[in-house]
């Protein structure tokens, strides 16, 4: 995990892309680098976590081109080879390898050669074309926004480019940008056929490709660790994760001083599987005295996303704080793929899939954007298995009929394909799923909820109509977080498409609160 800010403008106000690139700071506090170069400003801070030693600093240059990349790139040995011909490798890195496969194959064909999470940005001194892409998910963050005069910049965070750029936007995952264009390389909700196999076979390659995407993200210089909030998806990356490694692995999960369900059975999960685990206890003034650190972190003003980054921030500062560990592994992009509890009122099949592309497309937005925000902001790389290239391109193109809940229990297939293999036992793997925000204490969300009552009126709310336009907040609590947003983001709140909420037009969905605690089906999820 890294941050880079990069501008093509190479009179640029230093001091103001300065100030810029210092906001990111957190992503990267091992090694900086901040240098005017052919093409532009390079602006790098660096997370060691693939070679550690200097070898590894970025930008990369060679022959007039130069990159940086904030990303983890598989089977660098690989490809590696595709490029010996060309190519002598002066470091570990798993990005240098970037440079010479678009000097063989050209920009498009490398992308579509890698599977890797990265965020990155490439000048071409031969040509004068200034590159940038983004994996297919948007797992590595990026944005992009332009100069006065302008030129185009990039920055791993939007608070890197807000103090000299104009229309700061989200990079679209699966994209690239050249000659002034974006273009799609990989659209990975899309599934190029259908499969409809048999159970079994489905189910069989459903965990060999998830325990293939594990093992991959197990390869580390710096040390791992483990969330575990005790749910199926973490509980499994944790399980397999633990199958193959030769001592005990981290794990940590958080909860409130007052009725949390994860501690509970995350405990459970830990003590099967042997693990060295740690339980980090948040407050009400916890939850409150980091409520704006949180958002400026975030950059969103959803409402599902800030609850359920409360807890992932204050556990990773902990992790921060009080280990050496640099790189986490998560359970994020499962209910994408495999469904929600609103996904039981799913309609039809088609209707199912339909909402699954929408999440998928949209995950960069608030899944993917929680889980990066809250562990860079601790200076930590996330790593998600379940937004393997592989998994997530299979899993797409699986009838969708056989993903919807008829069979009386939600990612059934998931559950089923870890069944009698001794990874973890029935009670966790057929858990049923609760709400984040619940799961860590139903009492988070109840102190935020207060606290927004006290803050406003019913006359603010209304108010806030006209206020706020766009994205209007319904709830106090919404406004809460708007008013916070626009305190730091002032006129961005376009970065954010809606507020993620269950699909409305579906019976059963039609909630004014994004939490499955208020959808009729919850039943014992939240106990």
């Amino acid at each position: 995990m890294c941050g880079f800010v990069f501008s093509s403008e190479e009179q640029l106000d230093k001091e103001g892309f300065k100030r810029s690139y210092d906001n990111i700071f957190h992503r990267g506090p091992d090694n900086q680098s901040l240098s005017v170069e052919k093409g532009g400003i390079w602006g790098f801070h660096r997370l060691s976590i693939m070679d550690v030693s200097d070898n590894g600093n970025q930008p990369f240059m060679k022959n007039k081109k130069e990159l940086m990349c904030n990303g983890e790139v598989k089977k660098k040995e690989k490809l590696g080879e595709l490029v010996k011909d060309i190519y002598k490798f002066h470091s570990e890195s798993d990005c240098e390898v970037l440079i010479p496969l678009y000097e063989k194959y050209g920009l498009e064909i490398m992308l579509k050669m890698l599977d890797a999470e990265f965020a990155m940005v490439l000048y071409d001194g031969e040509t004068g074309q200034v590159m940038a892409a983004r994996d297919p998910i948007g797992i590595r963050p990026l944005f992009y926004g332009f100069t006065k005069t302008g030129s185009i910049s990039f920055s791993s965070e939007a608070k890197g480019l807000i103090e000299f750029c104009d229309g700061v936007q989200p990079f679209p995952p699966g994209h690239y940008y050249r000659d002034g264009e974006f273009h799609v390389y990989n659209d990975i909700a899309d599934p190029k056929m259908i499969i409809d196999e048999d159970e079994e076979v489905i189910v069989k390659n459903i965990r060999e490709k998830l325990e293939a995407g594990i093992i991959k993200r197990l390869h580390s210089d710096a040390p791992l660790g483990f969330l575990l909030s005790g749910g199926l998806d973490s509980s499994l990356v944790c399980a397999v994760a633990q199958k193959h490694l030769d001592k005990p692995i981290k794990t940590f999960a958080v909860g409130m001083e007052t009725d949390p369900i994860d501690l509970k059975y995350a405990k459970e999960v830990a003590d099967y599987l042997g693990t060295e685990h740690t339980e980090v206890i948040m407050t009400k003034d916890d939850i409150l005295s980091s409520l704006e650190k949180v958002i400026w972190h975030l950059e969103t003003w959803d409402i599902t996303t800030v609850r359920a980054s409360m807890g992932m921030y204050l556990i990773c500062k902990h992790i921060h704080e009080k280990t050496e560990l640099k790189v986490l592994l998560t359970g994020e992009v499962s209910d994408e793929i495999f469904g929600y509890k609103y996904t039981d009122f799913a309609p039809s099949a088609e209707e199912f899939q339909k909402e699954s592309q929408k999440r998928i497309r949209e995950l960069y937005m608030y899944d993917v954007l929680r889980a990066d925000r809250t562990i860079a902001a601790n200076s930590l790389e996330a790593r998600v298995p379940f937004g393997d290239l592989d998994f997530v391109d299979y899993c797409m193109s699986i009838n969708p009929a056989k993903k919807m809940n008829i069979y009386g229990q939600g990612k059934y297939l998931l559950r089923k394909a870890f069944e009698g293999l001794d990874y973890l036992p029935d009670s966790i793997l057929y858990r049923e799923k609760a709400a984040f925000s619940d799961a860590v204490g139903h009492s988070m969300v109840d102190y935020l909820k207060e606290y927004a009552e006290e803050k406003y009126t019913d006359a603010d709310l209304e108010a806030a109509k006209t206020k706020y336009t766009y994205g209007t907040p319904f709830t106090k609590e919404s406004l809460l977080y708007r008013d916070i947003f626009e305190k730091f983001y002032p006129g961005k709140a376009e970065w954010i498409k809606d507020f993620w909420m269950p699909n409305k037009t579906w019976d059963g969905c039609n909630v004014n609160d994004p939490s499955a605690r208020v959808l009729s089906n919850y039943g014992d999820s939240g106990k």
